[in-house]
């Protein structure tokens, strides 16, 4: 049997560049088969996409022309493996990605000519096999290179480790911890976000180094890690904002060392390593949105200040259930019924002496009851800004 003329390789070849679903096959294969992939967020399909789509066209022009790679698919091949280096997806997930890719490449091409010649698959085989162990040897080397640089400058790491945390550049939660791991190092966890700004400037350059002095300011020592690594604290800016990302231990200290600075700021604690990235959005946002009078000295916004805010936007990252409970704690139990009863009357009737009245209490009871409610609630009622909170949360409760 004769092979094909080069023609007919390239109508098959137009062909299957042509036809989306080709890209969609390699990206599902590679989504399924592949745990580190399946793991990804729907912001970086777009990337894997983009990549399935180069390397389809590429390795069917190998085909058709019974080429070589070229000095400038090396070059994006070890870019793409400094990438993921940086991303702290394994190398040999991603070379692993690649094999999936050449098989489903091959079913394709199989399907489209089914009387394919004996020498055109062989060609097809050598190119395969040229190619992926081409590649291989290029990624593997960009990879140790890019790994070696990363750890050899530790807080430049732990700084780009954050940064890929906040815009959501990250795999899955085991994922992280290898690339920690290849740090020495432990990311806190449970963990608070703080997301910071002077207050009263217009957007100042954020040197780094405030952010860093920030960081050693809120440090917690003495926080317990594996043997033989250390919970890494890290800083980061974006704008005239300073990012840190800390001990949860380290968030009851944020409001005094920001009103000691003239810096007002967002800590969120409740979400997990996973959702940094939610985390950031939360406590961003917050900032953007809250009105001036929900800051005070020596208080930072917290998870539900941020949520009430998001709420109030039209876009909660939470139930309103959800909210409730964040802004109320213990109040929701049904053992603190009278405190809610006291803080519906205090709310609805706008002071204590007549909030007292309703409730046929005195006076000084009624108020003893507000200061439990500040107490495990670490909110005023009597603060304008704590008690809209406080309002919503109750109306907004099942």
């Amino acid at each position: 049997m004769t092979s094909l003329p080069v023609a007919a390789r390239e109508h098959v070849r137009q062909e299957m560049v042509a036809d989306p679903r080709v890209v969609s096959a390699i990206v599902s294969a590679v989504h399924e088969q592949v745990p580190v992939y399946a793991a990804l967020d729907d912001s970086r399909l777009p990337e894997v996409r983009a990549i399935a789509a180069w390397g389809l066209e590429r390795l069917l022009d190998l085909w058709v022309t019974d080429g070589a790679l070229e000095p400038s698919d090396l070059r994006r091949l070890r870019g793409i493996a400094a990438a993921r280096a940086a991303d702290g997806r394994p190398v040999q997930a991603v070379l692993r990605a690649y094999r999936v890719a050449a098989t489903v490449l091959t079913d394709e091409i199989a399907a489209r000519a089914p009387r394919l010649a004996a020498a055109d698959a062989f060609a097809l085989s050598r190119m395969l096999l040229t190619a992926l162990d081409t590649l291989s040897e290029e990624m593997t080397t960009a990879y140790a290179a890019t790994d070696e640089d990363l750890a050899a400058d530790r807080d430049r790491a732990l700084r780009l480790l954050l940064d890929d945390l906040i815009a959501g550049r990250h795999a899955s939660v085991g994922a992280l911890s290898d690339r920690s791991a290849r740090l020495g190092v432990q990311l806190p966890d449970p963990y608070c976000l703080l997301v910071a700004e002077p207050v009263g400037a217009e957007r100042p350059d954020m040197a780094l180094d405030v952010a860093t002095g920030l960081l050693e300011a809120l440090t917690v020592p003495g926080v317990p890690g594996v043997p033989g690594d250390e919970v890494a604290s890290s800083a980061t800016v974006r704008g005239s904002r300073a990012v840190l990302l800390l001990p949860g231990a380290a968030a009851a200290r944020t409001g005094a060392v920001l009103g000691a600075r003239s810096w007002r700021g967002c800590a969120i604690t409740g979400e997990s390593l996973d959702r940094v990235a939610v985390a950031h959005r939360l406590a961003a946002d917050a900032l953007d949105t809250a009105p001036a009078h929900a800051h005070r000295p020596g208080r930072v916004l917290t998870d539900a200040d941020a949520h009430v805010l998001a709420l109030l936007g039209g876009h909660p990252a939470a139930t309103p259930d959800q909210v409730a409970r964040l802004v109320l704690g213990p109040l929701t139990d049904p053992g603190q019924r009278h405190l809610m009863e006291a803080l519906t009357a205090y709310i609805d009737a706008g002071s204590a002496n007549a909030a007292a009245r309703v409730l046929h209490l005195h006076a000084q009871s009624l108020r003893y009851r507000l200061r439990r409610i500040h107490a495990l609630t670490s909110r005023d009622p009597r603060d304008p800004w704590q008690r809209l909170t406080l309002d919503i949360a109750r109306t907004i409760r099942p």
